[in-house]
C-alpha cells in the first residue's frame, strides 16, 4: 500500500515537472515529509532567450542553446570570477579551493537578462554568463571541436587539394601563417613552397612557429647518407613508417626500429602484444592509408632551385621513405608541441 502511494506522488511529480511548474503538492505536510527538497522548474523566454533551470540537491542543471547542462555546486563555486576569487589579468585563482564547502549549495539562484546570479551560504554572489557556462561546460564542450582534425586517407587528401602556403606569405603575414596551421591542425601534414634550399631558411620558417627542441642531433640537423652513424635514417635503404625519437623520455610517437627489448612486459601478455602490433602494422601498410609525396629539390647540379619544407605532426601522422640512390642531403629540426599549438591560439585557431 505504502509503495504504491510513493509510486502515485512519484507519478505525479513528474507529471508536474513535465509542465515546468511549481508542485502546489509540496506545500503539503505529509508530501513534504517524503520529498525533503523543493525541486522547481525556472523557465524563461523571449524573442533572443529560451533558457530553463532546475535545481537538483547536489547540482544544478541548465538548458540553454540546445544544450542540457549539469554543474555541479563546488565546480561552480570555484569558477567564480569576481574580483575577489579570480585574477583577471593573470587568468589565476585567488579562492582557495579546498576551502570550499565539498556540499556548498547556493543559498538563491536568480536569472537576469543573459546572466545567473548564485547566491552563496557565506553571502557571496556569483554570476555567470550563460554562454560563458554553455562554452565551459562538459557537454558544451562535447559539442564543439576543440581541436580540428579530419581523419584521412590518401584519397581523402589528394580530393581535398590542401593548398601550400607560400614562403614570403609564411614569414611575412599572420593570414598566412594561420592559413598553413589551419592545414596542419587539420591534416596533421602541411607544406610551405618556394623556400630558398639553406639550412637557415628552413630554420627560420620552424622558429616562425615554435621554439626549436635542442636534442642529441642538436638544434637542426642536416644529413646526407652516412653508413658510419650506425642509423638506418643515414642510408639509402628504405624506412617503414614510423615517428621519431621513442626513446626520448618525452616521444614523438610509434617506431617500429627504436624499440628497446621488450622485458617489461608480462609472459602472459607478451603475446598480446604481438597481436596487437600485427594488427596496427596490417592497418598502416594499407595502399590506401598511405600518401606518397615526391619532395622537391632545392639545388639541380650548381643552379640553385626553390625547395619544399614539409612540417608532420608526430602525433598523428607517420612517415617513411622508398629507398633511393644517388646523393641525397636533408635538414630539418624538432618543434616543441605546445609551442606551435600556442601561436594558433593567438591566431584564433581552435588548438
Amino acid at each position: 500500500m505504502w509503495c504504491r502511494r510513493l509510486s502515485h506522488l512519484q507519478s505525479r511529480l513528474q507529471d508536474l515537472l513535465r509542465g515546468r511548474v511549481t508542485c502546489w503538492a509540496l506545500q503539503q505536510p505529509n508530501f513534504k515529509s517524503l520529498f525533503p527538497l523543493a525541486i522547481h522548474w525556472h523557465h524563461t523566454a523571449s524573442k533572443s532567450l529560451n533558457c530553463v533551470w532546475q535545481q537538483h540537491e547536489d547540482h544544478f542543471e541548465l538548458q540553454y542553446a540546445n544544450t542540457v547542462m549539469r554543474f555541479d555546486y563546488v565546480w561552480l563555486r570555484d569558477h567564480c570570477r569576481s574580483a575577489s576569487c579570480y585574477n583577471s589579468k593573470t587568468h589565476q585563482r585567488s579562492l582557495d579551493t579546498a576551502s570550499v564547502d565539498l556540499c556548498i549549495q547556493p543559498k538563491t539562484i536568480r536569472l537576469d537578462e543573459t546572466t545567473l546570479f548564485f547566491t552563496w551560504p557565506d553571502g557571496h554572489v556569483t554570476r555567470y554568463d550563460l554562454d560563458w557556462l554553455v562554452k565551459n561546460s562538459y557537454e558544451g564542450q562535447k559539442q564543439k571541436v576543440i581541436q580540428p582534425r579530419i581523419l584521412w586517407n590518401a584519397e581523402i587528401y589528394q580530393q581535398a587539394q590542401v593548398p601550400s602556403v607560400d614562403f614570403q606569405s609564411f614569414l611575412e603575414t599572420k593570414e598566412g601563417l594561420k592559413n598553413f596551421l589551419q592545414n596542419f591542425l587539420l591534416y596533421g601534414i602541411a607544406f610551405v613552397e618556394n623556400v630558398p634550399p639553406t639550412q637557415e631558411h628552413t630554420e627560420k620558417l620552424a622558429e616562425r612557429i615554435s621554439l626549436i627542441r635542442e636534442t642529441i642531433y642538436g638544434r637542426m640537423w642536416y644529413f646526407t647518407s652516412d653508413f658510419s652513424r650506425g642509423d638506418t635514417a643515414y642510408t639509402k635503404l628504405a624506412l617503414d613508417r614510423h615517428t621519431d625519437t621513442t626513446y626520448f623520455q618525452e616521444p614523438c610517437g610509434y617506431n617500429n626500429y627504436d624499440r628497446a627489448v621488450i622485458n617489461t612486459v608480462p609472459y602472459d601478455v607478451v603475446h598480446r602484444w604481438y597481436t596487437a602490433h600485427r594488427t596496427l602494422t596490417i592497418e598502416l601498410r594499407k595502399p590506401e592509408n598511405e600518401f606518397w609525396v615526391k619532395l622537391k629539390p632545392g639545388r639541380v647540379g650548381a643552379k640553385l632551385k626553390r625547395c619544399q619544407v614539409l612540417f608532420i605532426d608526430n602525433w598523428r601522422v607517420l612517415h617513411g621513405r622508398e629507398s633511393f640512390t644517388g646523393y641525397r642531403q636533408l635538414c630539418g629540426c624538432y618543434l616543441t608541441r605546445d609551442d606551435v599549438l600556442n601561436t594558433a591560439r593567438l591566431l584564433g585557431l581552435q588548438a
